[in-house]
Order: structure tokens, then sequence, then C-alpha cells
């Protein structure tokens, strides 16, 4: 039991030193890309015959470029605590939206309507639905994961340096775990729930997935340039020492 609370001090130590290290926009956008993701998942951005793509698409791919300059500079384990954080922070934001849901006040949007059906449906969008929560959050606990260890494993392993590193570390890792992602997704949700069939579940999971692969190449140079100012600036050197310490 000592070794335990020990442990959990020194990674609740390790946690504010890596939140201290991290510049507070890129943790800001690393949480709002998921919270915003969450929420547009519930509308609908293209729906034709086997292709179905939601709107959370437009912000899931921001987490994942994240992810990848976190890992870049600060590994793996740092890019995975953060994904935690940010899914607490979302469970948090869920739970909240489906408390005030149920708070018997009207919409702004029904008094311009004067429907209360109007009401009715902004409540249950923004109250969510807890089987969406639930597949959204194991789907992002372990594409996260994956995304986070085989972004490190491909840094290790590979010889090429500056941008074409961090390129091939970035796409293969986010290739993988965002079709690890929307499979989970559309499985534990879309399957299960809306019955849709195996062949919508895998085309939709593609399609998803290439889709957000495309965002991160097109935006990837940016996420380079990022991780390199924070290298040369010597950004959260004092959470990589520590790191350092205890490896030696």
């Amino acid at each position: 039991m000592k070794k335990i609370c020990q442990l959990i001090r020194r990674e609740h130590e390790d946690l504010k030193l890596l939140m201290r290290s991290i510049p507070s926009l890129t943790i800001t956008l690393f949480v709002l890309s998921v919270v915003c993701a969450n929420l547009m998942a519930n509308k609908e951005l293209v729906n034709y015959k086997y292709v179905a793509v939601d709107c959370g698409t437009v912000f899931s791919w921001i987490m994942f470029l994240c992810m990848d300059v976190i890992c870049k500079r600060w590994g793996g384990r740092a890019a995975m605590k953060v994904s935690l954080l940010a899914l607490v922070i979302n469970l948090g934001v869920c739970g909240s939206f489906a408390l005030l849901a149920l708070a018997p006040g009207k919409w702004g949007s029904f008094y311009d309507s004067g429907l209360l059906e109007v009401n009715s449906a902004l409540n249950a969008t923004f109250g969510g639905s807890w089987y969406v929560v639930l597949g959204s959050s194991i789907a992002f606990l372990i594409s996260s994961a994956v995304n986070a260890l085989l972004n490190s494993a491909i840094g290790a392993a590979t010889k090429l340096g500056g941008f074409r590193a961090f390129a091939l570390r970035s796409y293969l890792s986010t290739a993988v775990a965002q079709l690890v992602d929307n499979l989970i997704f559309t499985t534990l949700v879309s399957k299960i729930f809306f019955d849709w069939t195996w062949t919508q579940v895998l085309v939709c999971a593609l399609i998803q997935a290439a889709w957000e692969l495309v965002c991160e190449v097109l935006f990837s140079g940016i996420g380079y340039k990022v991780v390199c100012s924070w290298e040369q600036e010597q950004v959260g050197q004092e959470y990589l020492s520590r790191r350092g310490e205890r490896r030696a």
C-alpha cells in the first residue's frame, strides 16, 4: 500500500511538472478539440449510402496533431498523460451539459421559434447520449495510447532526421490510431445502437481516417515548426531533465 501511495504521489508530481512544461496554448487546443469533436459528433456532415461522416471529424485531427508534437518533444508517456487529462475534462464537460440540460429553463432558440420541440432537441443534443459518450471515450483512450506508443516506436527506430522523421512518425501513427478510433466508435455506437452493417462500419471508419490523415499532412509543417521552436528555446527542459535523472 505504501508503494502504491508513493507511485501515485510521484505520478502526480510528474503530471504537475509536465503541465508547467507544455505551453498552455497547446493544452488548450488539445482539450478544446476533444470537447468540440465529442459535441459535434451529434451532427452529420455527409450522409450518402455507405458514407457517413460527422462534424466531429473537423476537430478530431487537431487532437492527434497535438499528441504528435507533445510526443516528439516530451515522449509518448507524456502524450498519454495529457490525453488522459483531456478525457477527464471532456467527461466533466459532458456531465455538466447533461445536468444543465435537465434544468427547466428555455433555450434562446425557443423564443425565436416558439416551439417546445426546439427546446427539447437542444436539450437532447447538449445532454448527449450515454452510449455516445462512452463509445467516444473508449475509442479515444485506446487510440491515443496506440498513437503515442507507435509514434515513439517509429521515432526510436527511424534513422531519418528533420521534418522527414517527424512526418514519418506522425503520419503512420495518426493513420493507424485514427482507424482504430473510428472502428471502435462505429462498432460500439453505430453498429450496436443504430444497427449499421459491417460494410458501413468499415467504409465510414476508412473514410474518416483518410480525411483526418489528410488534415494531419496539411498542417504537419506547422506542428514541426512549433516543435523546432520548443527545442531551440528549450521549452519544458526541466521535465526532460528530471525524466533523464530517473532513468539514470
